[in-house]
Order: structure tokens, then sequence, then C-alpha cells
């Protein structure tokens, strides 16, 4: 199984930075992952619901510690290149144009 497609939508909330969907092998879409910002820096929180006694469940995880890795690291690649994008698109609107020699 491969990652084929990762998006990001920003969020700029305290510790909620984006939410990710990934498409596994161009035909099967896990929507709901988050991007966290954490103690430790962002990690990827897995789609999940609120049971009645306040518990949360995931709703889809991996099952293998290498298949999380990938997860984690594609969706915080991904993230991290829509932030530069925006940031770059920043500058470049504001006439913040930065080169360097």
């Amino acid at each position: 199984m491969k990652i084929t497609e990762v998006r990001i939508a920003l969020n700029n909330q305290n510790k909620l930075k984006a939410y990710a969907s990934i498409t596994i092998d161009d035909c099967f879409v896990i929507r709901g992952l988050k991007v966290i910002n954490g103690s430790q820096g962002y990690f990827v929180s897995m789609p999940c619901r609120r049971r009645r006694d306040g518990s949360f469940q995931d709703l889809a995880h991996p099952i293998t510690n290498e298949m999380r890795i990938e997860i984690e690291n594609r969706v915080l690649d991904a993230f991290e290149d829509k932030i530069n994008r925006c940031n770059e698109n920043e500058s470049i609107l504001f006439g913040n144009i930065v080169t360097s020699s």
C-alpha cells in the first residue's frame, strides 16, 4: 500500500494547525487526520469520534508502526510544504521578496 495523495487544509487554532486527507493506492481516502502542535512538536492525530463516556475512539488507524511513520512523515511534509507556499505567496503579495546570494 502506498500513499498516493495528501491534501492539507490549514487551520490556525492554538494547537490544531491543519486537517489532512490521505489517498491510498489511488482508490481509498481517509479524511479527518489532524496536524497538532504538541509539547514536543507537530504530530498527526488519526480520525476519531467521541464516545458517550467522553473518551475518544480512532475511526481509522495504521496497524503497523511502519505505516504510522509513513503517514506521519507524508502528512507533516505536505503540511510544511503548504506553509512554505503560503509564506511565499504572502511575501509576493506584500512585496517582501527575499533573495539569497
